[in-house]
């Protein structure tokens, strides 16, 4: 990735995903591709018909079927790619995929060139060198986020042409070949710089949607992330998997705030917060709702007790002492949940009669659950 990986780059922070992106980018380029298709194949016939050249026969039918596979390819492959959870490893087994019949059109229509440069008729000079740089312009538009895929077919596609018009004795011819060399490598040359751009602002992008989705404060994920969370999991999971939904907030909090300030106070949510996420197994959640108030998701639970042993941990470790700066505090938790068959549920509803075992442990001092182990629907108001 060159310089993009540097210290300050939001790059090295999350380089897989973006490399994924840059990947999917190859993708958004099927109109380009089917006109160079048609292109090559109209030329190609024409100049055929006229001279009946054999060695351009064979590199016609080679480029009309690395063409249409290159076609195929990146029509096959474009809803995988695209799909969610797709990991590097796909990806790049992906792209190699891609980049195969992409490197076979190259070689061909750059021998293809080769060839129209040998024949003694001026237009089907120019005929190679408007495919060729046409060509070339397409790939560094659409595949010049993948330097390995661009250069190589760059240089493929036109390098012969470029030979072929060094080796002509007329100086015109010369003078062309040079110039398009130096076309070549300033192009090169700028693609590094657009790879590094585009994978940048990808960077950004995706730091910026992480934050949307990620509290400021302590650092948990967020209503927005526990919201997709759950879709992702919980609403495409299986069907006979049981789910508890917590809703705790810390007891003392706001006296604490009050008295020592709102730093002490944004320093113990943070510190709560870490307690809350050491409690959790990894295919759980847990994220801040807003003010002291946070919410559990257990994902695939045997029964109940799994839920209330979960939140007996969690009440135990917030009853723990803090120590904030000089500072030693202490406070609890009003903690209530709810377990049910969660796929067929909103996440929405289950929050609120979490939240109402919630209202009534602070009633009695203990935790509640929302008796609803099999189903809630009936239940919501």
């Amino acid at each position: 990735m060159g310089n993009i990986k540097g210290r300050g780059s939001p790059l090295r922070h999350h380089p897989e995903a973006v490399e994924i992106d840059l990947i999917r980018g190859l993708f958004h380029a099927f109109a380009p591709a089917l006109v160079m298709t048609i292109s090559f194949l109209s030329a190609g016939l024409v100049i055929l018909n006229r001279t009946g050249d054999s060695i351009l026969l064979v590199l016609l039918i080679l480029g009309a079927v690395a063409s249409v596979a290159r076609l195929v390819s990146a029509h096959l492959i474009a809803p995988i790619i695209h799909a969610e959870g797709v990991t590097i490893e796909q990806a790049r087994y992906l792209e190699r995929l891609f980049a195969i019949p992409y490197l076979c059109f190259s070689l061909v229509l750059g021998l293809f060139g080769f060839r129209l440069l040998q024949l003694p008729s001026a237009d089907t000079h120019m005929v190679a060198a408007a495919l060729s740089l046409s060509y070339c312009a397409g790939v560094a538009v659409g595949m010049g986020s993948r330097m390995w895929i661009a250069v190589p077919s760059m240089i493929l596609a036109l390098g012969p042409v470029i030979a072929a018009m060094l080796l002509q004795p007329d100086f015109l011819y010369k003078l062309s070949g040079a110039v398009m060399a130096a076309i070549l490598l300033s192009g090169i040359q700028s693609l590094r710089g657009k790879q590094n751009r585009s994978a940048d602002d990808i960077a950004l992008r995706i730091a910026f949607s992480h934050l949307a989705r990620k509290d400021a404060l302590t650092a948990l994920p967020n209503r927005i992330a526990l919201r997709e969370w759950w879709e992702q999991v919980v609403a495409s999971g299986a069907e006979n998997k049981l789910v508890a939904v917590h809703y705790l907030d810390l007891n003392d909090f706001k006296p604490v705030n009050d008295r020592h300030g709102h730093p002490v106070g944004d320093a113990l949510l943070a510190a709560a917060g870490k307690r809350i996420a050491r409690t959790i197994r990894d295919s759980d959640i847990v994220a801040r709702l807003g003010g002291d108030e946070f919410a559990v998701i257990q994902y695939d639970i045997v029964n109940a007790d799994d839920a209330a042993q979960l939140a007996a941990r969690i009440r135990e470790a917030i009853t723990q002492p803090f120590s904030i700066g000089a500072l030693t505090l202490k406070i609890s938790t009003g903690h209530g949940f709810v377990v049910s068959r969660g796929r067929d549920e909103a996440l929405e509803d289950l929050l609120a009669l979490a939240d109402k075992a919630l209202y009534t442990s602070k009633q009695g001092g203990e935790i509640s659950q929302y008796e609803a182990v099999e189903t809630i629907t009936r239940r919501v108001a």
